[in-house]
């Protein structure tokens, strides 16, 4: 899979601003704050319709617009896409892929897939659970449509329930249509049990190998799905799922009504990571964490070409600076194949890799070198 060409405007920094990119190593240099990170977060966004560091759409448009527009010509699976995301102020953005109009941000699965990595993952094992939650989301939203179509509406029921929840001290007669949000939500809740327990599975096999390679064979890692204590086996089919996390809401109904606050579902889950069998995240020092943490990333590349047969396009933001030299080579030396993007402030770091092409970024344009 590669971008072959964006276009941008209004989008974060930029007015306007288009690029023709490698097919390779694509180097984007510049001084800070000048919109080589929002370069990236363009890439990312039209392959899954999110942004790892906003949470609203409205907060992608320029200062001032009231509108953003990004389009790119990419290449997938032998065919030539282009994928394009309208976004307003006060509506609901538009979708398009090869100019038809997509309903959900699933309907992107598939066509371009992505590896972001950027500083706030290198501590990934440090940060609380929804860390973890965030980048397991993000990766089988890509791979898997009803994954990311059950997702948003359970985020939507979620927020639904919750407001109940709140206001119905004052308002009691609205906890009338508290069953049918937990019902709603249980539904969707065993499709997101299902698809994690599965994803999560093929990371703890291919992440051991890598974070080996990464530590010098020095240190063990493995992975632990937890979810929901009433699931007695997360990877069974969402029927199986579904009665048994409407037993653990009907069992908290009480507790959720005096908390005011939505306290089961697979919104508490866990992705356990362990070192050499004690929990990373307590226990790790901070090269351990690092390790870790790039260990994730990759794996979870290496999936992505598993399940496509092309390599995701890998986005490398300034995270290169944040690592010693041993972490440095072993990712540069893990980019065999496949389109990357890496960005930096002093492009003489990169030269040990292959040719590509440059770029550099500032006032929000973009400008080859």
């Amino acid at each position: 899979m590669t971008v072959n060409q964006i276009s941008l405007d209004f989008f974060r920094s930029y007015v306007h601003g288009e690029a023709r990119f490698h097919p390779g190593v694509n180097v984007v240099t510049g001084e800070n704050a000048q919109g080589k990170t929002n370069l990236l977060e363009a890439v990312a966004y039209l392959s899954s319709a999110a942004s790892h560091r906003a949470r609203y759409d409205r907060e992608l448009i320029r200062h001032g617009e009231d509108h953003a527009f990004l389009k790119a010509e990419v290449t997938s699976r032998g065919r030539e896409m282009q994928l394009e995301a309208d976004l307003h102020r006060g509506t609901r953005r538009q979708l398009r892929s090869n100019g038809v109009r997509l309903k959900t941000a699933g309907e992107l699965s598939g066509i371009l897939n992505t590896v972001l990595f950027c500083p706030e993952d290198l501590y990934l094992i440090r940060e609380g659970a929804e860390a973890r939650r965030r980048f397991l989301d993000g990766c089988i939203c890509q791979l898997r449509p009803r994954y990311a179509q059950a997702l948003g509406e359970y985020r939507r029921l979620y927020q639904h329930k919750t407001r109940i929840l709140k206001d119905s001290e004052k308002y009691p007669g609205l906890l009338d249509a508290l069953d049918d949000f937990s019902l709603r939500m249980a539904q969707c809740g065993a499709v997101i049990v299902h698809y994690r327990a599965h994803f999560v599975k093929r990371l703890a096999r291919t992440v051991p190998d890598i974070h080996a390679d990464c530590s010098g064979g020095r240190e063990k890692l493995a992975l632990r799905y937890e979810t929901v204590s009433s699931v007695t086996d997360p990877e069974a089919p969402p029927r199986v799922i579904l009665p048994q996390l409407l037993a653990h809401q009907e069992a908290r109904r009480e507790a959720e009504i005096a908390a005011r606050s939505c306290l089961s579902g697979p919104h508490k889950d866990e992705l356990a990571v362990e070192i050499d069998g004690f929990p990373a995240k307590g226990c790790a020092s901070q090269g351990q964490t690092r390790t870790a943490a790039l260990a994730l990333k990759l794996a979870a590349r290496d999936i992505f070409y598993e399940d496509a047969g092309e390599w995701p396009v890998l986005l490398l933001d300034d995270v290169l600076s944040e690592l010693d030299a041993r972490r440095q080579e072993f990712v540069l030396n893990r980019i065999t194949s496949g389109q990357v993007f890496i960005t930096c402030c002093e492009e003489e770091k990169l030269a040990r890799l292959k040719e590509g092409r440059a770029f550099r970024v500032k006032d929000g344009a973009l400008y080859p070198i």
